[in-house]
């Protein structure tokens, strides 16, 4: 990939990182936590819908989809659980305007309770995250209360800016593809859902193909291509596995960026890409076994640049 290929604006030095928190814009409007209990968003005592909650949160970048609901009539209904993680569990809702046909499912991700998570190993992939206040710095080093509530604001807000950054770059050079980050509110992230609409079916995991030479081939070009962009973008995924890549209609889709790592302000970042490629590549390598040592043109010996 030649340097005029991606925007310039991809390209950093070193400074300060992009998960301070007067950047990027929308860490400036409130520290991360839950927003102040709206009466008007009670669910409705009969069917259990919300109000769309889409007035008072922060949203994704603009243009907006045109398959995106926004208007401020709509309704948020519950279809049910998609996943669940170390960090936060994904439900599967429905926003629509009642009596009229638009409508659009979303993947609402809300992060758990600070007691309740399942993922504590988590200082490595913090470190080049700052916030400007002292006293909050050494809260979320201690690890006390206050301190992973902050944290747990973290990794929603990192996901939200990874995931628009992504997003923006996939838009106008179509050379990766994640969901498009709807709206960050507190600990919840709202994102396209990736799948089939009409069933709520959601794109398998990689982890769950066994594609045949054609298929596979192309998948690992798209593969390649995605980590080059994350790489020149300064991002290491730092969770990157077969089971967090969704393959949607041809199409290689990266999801579940809470970890994202700066590669420039955190000192392992190297080490998180190359450990990205190492894995991924370890699911590829067996089926090109089977299927000969020509199927792929690259090999992931190291981080792709």
């Amino acid at each position: 990939m030649r340097d005029h290929d991606l925007p310039a604006l991809e390209r950093r030095s070193r400074g300060k990182s992009r998960f301070d928190d007067d950047e990027p814009q929308f860490l400036k409007r409130g520290r991360p936590t839950e927003p102040p209990a709206n009466p008007d968003a009670e669910p409705d005592p009969d069917t259990g819908d919300s109000w769309s909650s889409w007035d008072d949160a922060v949203h994704g970048p603009e243009p907006h989809p045109a398959w995106l609901v926004t208007e401020l009539a709509a309704r948020d209904t519950e279809l049910g659980v998609l996943k669940t993680g170390k960090e936060a569990d994904v439900h599967l809702v429905r926003r629509a305007v009642p009596d009229t046909d638009r409508s659009c499912l979303l993947a609402v991700k809300r992060y758990r309770d600070p007691e309740h998570r399942l993922f504590h190993r988590d200082a490595g992939y913090l470190e080049g995250r700052r916030v400007r206040r002292s006293r909050e710095n050494r809260a979320m080093a201690g690890r006390t209360a206050f301190g992973r509530q902050m944290i747990a604001g973290q990794w929603a807000a990192a996901e939200f800016a990874a995931l628009a950054r992504l997003w923006e770059i996939g838009a106008g050079h179509d050379r990766i593809a994640v969901p498009y980050p709807v709206q960050l509110r507190g600990t919840e992230l709202m994102l396209e859902f990736v799948g089939d609409a009409e069933s709520g079916q959601a794109a398998p995991r990689l982890a769950q193909l066994r594609p045949g030479l054609a298929e596979l081939r192309d998948l690992w070009a798209q593969l390649v291509e995605a980590l080059r962009v994350l790489a020149r973008a300064g991002y290491a995924h730092g969770d990157l596995s077969p089971y967090n890549l969704l393959v949607h209609q041809g199409r290689l889709v990266v999801i579940d960026l809470p970890q994202v790592v700066d590669v420039v302000a955190n000192p392992q970042g190297p080490e998180f890409l190359a450990r990205d490629v190492r894995v991924v590549g370890t699911w590829f390598a067996p089926l090109v076994a089977k299927l000969g040592s020509s199927a792929m043109p690259v090999r992931p010996s190291s981080p792709p640049v």
